[in-house]
């Protein structure tokens, strides 16, 4: 029984809007243009991308001990330390922290993780007021949406959506849509929010094991904001998102920005090692499924992701489709093979949603083969997923069609028969959802191997 959306027939919705989808394609591939320029002007580029997939490998060969590690060197630094097996450990220990320390405001930076966790909508339940402050964040926060992409969160709004949507929510002048002024607009609505905040919620980008400190990299330098000006820092990791020292962090940050949006750098990399004086710091280690994850040999390098979203910048299917249809919180490519291993059943749509173009692991920053993981998750699906009887019925007889020549060469030669007797008004009709957007190409009198046999006939003679 089917019970929930596929991919394609969310992509329906969104491809309804013609104008949308050819603006949210091009707006998206020009963010990919940006980081073709970015990474043309390292010579060195390929081997950063080398240096960075080595290290992800040495992380997921050893992480059991650098996770001890991180541990151990945060607590020396005097930062709780936190570990939760799902996400609803995760916002149990957030909330936990909440309550001890008598929190009434809360400020959260961008943080893919709590989304994945659903954190937001837990706390709103438990009768807390959660501000996101990254614009993008923001932005959806008040129209009750969640992110559309990892690193452009608004981005299937426009700007005169987003102008009707701060006149409502924050009074802006109707009908404004000029960048600045809403960005100016923002800025100020924002600013009483972290002075009244107790407490600051981010995410990590990279956790060092060595030193048992954390770099939290934002546009806006709202994570600063929030964390200097509340008496609590939350920090929320996936256990994935370690690296051995302090001296590795370079390659990544010279990939990170680079491939997410074609900056030479983060505008705000910020390092967090310490509790402020009279400050508490906690970080909170997640894994829901992770670990699972690693065990799939086959997909296990799909931990080795930074989150820079180029994978979703480049692809076809995304830039086209939108990231509401893949409902999950990683849409794109990358999702599409992080997603089936949280829920199969839901997510078994996700790895046909690709041209298996290969653009996707050609621009990842950490050499993830995601094109080949998802041909993998295919096969995966195939065998234990949910099945369309439908489909499974004419694999079935295709298989059997293609093992047999004889029966092969039969129909095609009845298929060409029946094309050249089927009128136009058929193939090209309402019902045929198939000729919408499609012409049919000439039908050949002969097959290329019935065309072979007879032309090589005539050569021998």
């Amino acid at each position: 029984m089917k019970t929930h959306t596929s991919h394609a027939e969310a992509a329906e919705e969104f491809v309804k809007d013609e104008e949308r989808t050819h603006w949210h394609d091009e707006t998206l591939w020009h963010v990919r243009e940006k980081r073709d320029v970015a990474a043309h002007k390292l010579p060195e580029w390929e081997q950063l991308r080398t240096n960075a997939s080595l290290i992800k490998d040495y992380v997921l060969s050893h992480l059991d001990g650098l996770l001890i590690d991180f541990e151990k060197n945060a607590q020396a630094n005097g930062v709780e330390v936190l570990w939760a097996k799902d996400a609803k450990e995760h916002n149990e220990h957030v909330l936990s922290i909440l309550q001890k320390h008598q929190i009434k405001n809360i400020v959260k930076s961008k943080s893919i993780l709590t989304e994945e966790c659903g954190l937001n909508h837990y706390l709103e339940e438990k009768g807390y007021d959660v501000v996101d402050t990254d614009l993008g964040e923001r932005i959806i926060q008040f129209v009750k949406q969640v992110p559309s992409h990892i690193v452009l969160p608004a981005i299937h709004l426009k700007k005169e959506e987003i102008g009707e949507i701060f006149h409502e929510h924050i009074g802006t002048d109707q009908g404004a849509s000029d960048p600045k002024y809403l960005t100016e607009s923002a800025r100020l609505h924002l600013r009483e929010k972290f002075v009244q905040a107790n407490a600051a919620i981010t995410g990590v980008n990279f956790g060092i094991a060595e030193t048992g400190g954390f770099v939290v990299c934002t546009n806006e330098g709202n994570a600063d904001m929030g964390t200097h000006l509340a008496d609590v820092h939350i920090a929320c990791m996936g256990i994935e998102k370690l690296i051995p020292r302090a001296a590795d962090l370079g390659v990544f940050l010279r990939l990170l920005a680079r491939s997410a949006t074609g900056q030479s750098i983060t505008t705000y990399s910020s390092h967090f090692s310490r509790p402020m004086d009279g400050k508490k710091m906690y970080i909170i280690l997640v894994d829901n499924k992770r670990t699972e994850q690693l065990g799939r040999e086959d997909f296990r390098n799909s931990l080795k992701c930074i989150r820079c979203g180029a994978c979703m910048n480049t692809c076809p299917i995304y830039r086209r489709s939108g990231g509401y249809s893949y409902n999950s919180t990683v849409p794109g490519p990358i999702g599409s093979i992080l997603s089936p291993g949280l829920d199969l059943n839901k997510h078994s749509s996700l790895p046909f949603a690709s041209t298996l173009c290969g653009s996707c692991t050609d621009v990842c920053p950490v050499k993830i083969n995601i094109h080949e993981q998802l041909y993998k998750w295919r096969q995966v699906v195939a065998k234990e997923g949910p099945s369309d009887p439908v489909k499974k019925w004419a694999m079935k007889l295709a298989g059997a069609t293609l093992s047999k020549p004889g029966l092969y060469d039969f129909f095609g030669s009845m298929a060409r028969k029946a094309l050249k007797l089927t009128p136009d008004s058929l193939v090209y009709s309402s019902l045929n959802a198939w000729g919408k957007q499609r012409d049919l190409p000439e039908v050949p009198s002969e097959s290329f191997k019935e065309w072979y046999k007879k032309n090589r006939k005539s050569h021998e003679q």
